[in-house]
């Protein structure tokens, strides 16, 4: 999963991104609240970790802000030193989903973003891999459409995958690169321009991604793509 973690201490950022990363998590640190903000405008993440005390803003005014711009709802956890009740109301309040008191402890770290994952996305991942018309068809590494098999290339059927499986989520162009590629590639950037495009432009037609099968998949301007059921009965 993407995450991004915002916190004036570069040591505690440092031990967070390392404890995320032996977890199987890609972190993003951010040492102010405009740093953030400006990132949350144009990237996507599967959660956010906010620190109460910042330099130019507090946990709860960042996490009110997140709740007013961005649209996805994206599970937040705070991170702080403060433990008293009245803390730990207004940063609920503010819109976060969990409250974690400081010093980091690892165990209870990964315990806690294992469950606001799990219950923010285990429910879009239906079990038997279908969606509407399509099936996917892991050790084939192919979909069917309709029951007709599309056979894909590794990275097709990965990305695909990815998509189906956050359908409705409006996924920025880093986010798609580094959950489909960093595997392979420590800096998905380094990837040619076009990959992700052509990749896109591909699954488009060998998949039929088109209205009339409930699916389309968009392009948004300078952000990324989004896969879109256009019946709710199909998503499930």
């Amino acid at each position: 999963m993407r995450i991004a973690s915002l916190d004036d201490d570069e040591g505690q950022l440092e031990q967070t991104r390392f404890a995320l990363k032996t977890m199987g998590h890609e972190c993003h640190t951010f040492l102010t609240a405009k740093q953030f903000q400006k990132m949350l405008l144009r990237e996507s993440f599967d959660l956010l970790m906010v620190d109460w005390a910042l330099p130019d803003s507090t946990g709860p005014e960042v996490v009110q802000w997140v709740r007013q711009h961005v649209k996805e709802m994206v599970p937040i956890l705070f991170l702080t030193s403060r433990q008293d009740e009245a803390a730990i109301i207004e940063g609920l309040s503010a819109g976060a989903d969990d409250f974690m008191v400081k010093p980091v402890r690892v165990g209870e770290l990964s315990a806690r973003v294992t469950a606001l994952l799990r219950r923010s996305y285990a429910e879009q991942v239906p079990k038997d891999l279908s969606w509407g018309p399509y099936r996917f068809l892991a050790d084939q590494c192919a979909v069917e459409v309709e029951g007709q098999p599309v056979t894909l290339t590794k990275k097709e059927f990965e990305l695909a995958l990815f998509l189906f499986r956050n359908s409705g989520r409006l996924l920025s162009r880093a986010h798609l690169l580094e959950s489909v590629w960093s595997p392979e590639h420590t800096d998905a950037q380094a990837l040619p321009s076009r990959t992700l495009d052509t990749h896109i432009s591909k699954l488009r037609s060998l998949l039929g991604l088109q209205p009339e099968r409930g699916f389309k998949l968009v392009s948004v301007y300078r952000q990324g793509y989004r896969l879109e059921a256009l019946n709710d009965a199909l998503a499930t």
